[in-house]
């Protein structure tokens, strides 16, 4: 009466993981900005083909300010908008054709637009930071050590990521691949 066997969408079970796992490493004592949200937004623009895709690292983001707290409006828009944007760089970039180096040159791309689109949200902001060259100026250059975490963080998660589901992927063809059957 019942099936017992019940059909789960891989790629469900892959969004509720990135965000459980993006959620988890962001609740949990880290490096500023070392977070594994921009590779997981490259990686759902480059895996998910669903029409809200850009939305996996926007949910995972704002649940967990929910319990870190939010913050400065202008500020956390240039964050979360920054994310959106990875996740199109991810799928412009990465969808059709993934090498380790193509990945690697995505996450310094995504790291670097993170630096640049965040802090002049920050600047922009006014609460830190004069309102003038001299103050943007000032915004760029202590953001320095920040951008380094981000630009590691971004290398670290994607190594990560790109890298367990390509070897998921190899597993699931080596078992279903045609040959010789052990019984």
């Amino acid at each position: 009466m019942f099936n017992s066997s019940i059909k789960i969408d891989k790629k469900i079970i892959i969004i509720i993981c990135l965000i459980l796992f993006g959620i988890t490493l962001r609740l949990i004592p880290h490096p500023p900005n070392f977070s594994p949200i921009g590779a997981i937004a490259l990686f759902a623009g480059c895996h998910l083909r669903l029409k809200r895709f850009w939305l996996l690292p926007i949910f995972a983001l704002f649940i967990s300010d929910f319990f870190l707290g939010f913050y400065n409006l202008i500020s956390m828009i240039s964050v979360y908008v920054s994310f959106v944007i990875s996740v199109i760089i991810g799928h412009c970039f990465l969808r059709i054709k993934r090498t380790p180096f193509r990945i690697g040159g995505v996450a310094i791309l995504s790291a670097t637009q993170f630096f640049i689109f965040t802090n002049l949200g920050v600047w922009f902001s006014g609460l830190i930071y004069q309102l003038n060259l001299t103050g943007l100026a000032e915004c760029y250059l202590m953001a320095i050590p920040f951008y380094g975490n981000s630009l590691i963080s971004e290398l670290f998660y994607c190594f990560i990521l790109f890298g367990s589901y390509h070897l998921f992927e190899l597993s699931l063809r080596e078992n279903h691949s045609p040959g010789f059957r052990n019984n």
